[in-house]
């Protein structure tokens, strides 16, 4: 339809300047391309009115899709003269559960499914991602959004890609992780896992990254699995020449880094560490040891850089060792933390003053155990300096 309105363009452009072509054998041209556009112009027109009716009625007054959408639809559909088939796949639909807006929105994303046989096409796959551990409202959230995964083979993609990756995922159907899995990308089951998943799991575990951690890398960011090879490869060349190892525990949190933020983005942050009075290399060094850092907003690092070294006056090296702390939490941990840290200081309840860092990272139960419930005279004045701030949250 675009292309013919172009080229109707095109020639009205240019026959206005064919009247000036010499007469003789040029006249004949002039004249086939005159009743050309006109020809055009008649089957665009046509192809502009042609819709299906049938269909079009079916989308708009029982499944509710908005008029532009249900036309886009019924037009890819021209020769249906039935909605036989889009009743009975609706219907299955909501035998299994889905939510009238959740079949909307699947038929809206992927239109083709509601002539899928039901028994042989729908049925099998739906039962297949029942399967895996997705089921109920789960299952139709699933398919609103990723209902082209009923479009593929079942014997030649779906099966074959879901038996691969069962042997990644560890308890994948027990704890939900094949749902946490489609719901990021849908592309690990999109197609043969001989193209990209099989070759690019095996990369991985020859650079290291195996068992629970291939496991939990697909679980973080899946679409890894599927990207081309090279630029997986390039990824670790990047991670490679800024310090990891293949050893390090720290190269799957790279990679996941690399993959999810751009290149821009990681710049930004590096400028926000060295405008703070870090040196590149201390940067570096802070990315090698919690790439996922550079995954927190640029407004959560500058506030903890604030804390950290205005307010506690920490010295930047504990930064550089542990930067996991610029990504608790300032209001649940790091706050609360540091005024109970400071009562205990100023009314001197220990001997031997503890590590800033070990009191960070200590668990909620341990924290409240060691440094306030311990201090049974003072219990109520540090609790008070710990959860004083959940209480007037409480009064508002």
């Amino acid at each position: 339809m675009i292309a013919i309105q172009l080229r109707c363009r095109s020639l009205s452009t240019h026959l206005p300047h064919l009247h000036y072509l010499p007469a003789g054998p040029f006249s004949s041209f002039r004249i086939s391309l005159s009743s050309l556009s006109q020809v055009v112009t008649k089957k665009s027109a046509q192809n502009a009115n042609q819709e299906n009716p049938v269909l079009l009625n079916y989308l708009i007054n029982t499944l509710d899709i908005p008029i532009p959408k249900a036309l886009a639809i019924s037009n890819r559909f021209p020769w249906v003269r039935s909605v036989e088939k889009p009743e009975l796949a609706v219907h299955f639909f909501k035998s299994i559960g889905f939510t009238d807006a959740q079949i909307q929105s699947a038929v809206c994303h992927t239109p083709q499914i509601i002539y899928a046989d039901v028994e042989n096409t729908l049925k099998p796959k739906i039962q297949l991602l029942q399967e895996l551990g997705i089921t109920g409202s789960d299952l139709g959230t699933l398919v609103s959004k990723k209902a082209i995964i009923l479009t593929r083979s079942l014997e030649k993609i779906l099966k074959p890609s879901i038996e691969v990756l069962n042997k990644v995922l560890i308890n994948g159907i027990d704890n939900g992780d094949w749902l946490r899995v489609l719901r990021r990308c849908d592309w690990v089951i999109y197609r043969s896992p001989h193209l990209r998943l099989i070759p690019n799991i095996s990369y991985l575990k020859s650079i290291g990254i195996v068992g629970t951690q291939l496991s939990s890398l697909l679980k973080r960011q899946p679409s890894l699995f599927v990207m081309p090879e090279s630029e997986l490869k390039k990824l670790v060349s990047k991670l490679m020449n800024i310090g990891f190892t293949t050893d390090s525990k720290m190269l799957m949190h790279g990679l996941h880094t690399l993959c999810c933020i751009s290149h821009k983005t990681i710049s930004r942050k590096l400028l926000l560490l060295q405008h703070s009075g870090f040196s590149k290399s201390e940067c570096m060094e802070m990315f090698r040891k919690a790439p996922g850092l550079f995954r927190t907003s640029e407004e959560k690092i500058s506030r903890g850089l604030e804390f950290f070294l205005e307010t506690v006056k920490l010295n930047k090296s504990m930064l550089v060792q542990h930067p996991t702390l610029l990504m608790f939490s300032m209001e649940d941990r790091l706050i609360p933390r540091y005024q109970v840290f400071q009562l205990i200081k100023s009314k001197k309840l220990v001997t031997k003053e503890p590590s800033f860092y070990h009191v960070m990272c200590l668990t909620e139960h341990m924290f409240l155990e060691k440094f306030v419930s311990r201090f049974t005279e003072n219990a109520e004045a540090l609790l008070m300096a710990y959860k004083g701030h959940l209480l007037d949250l409480g009064k508002e």
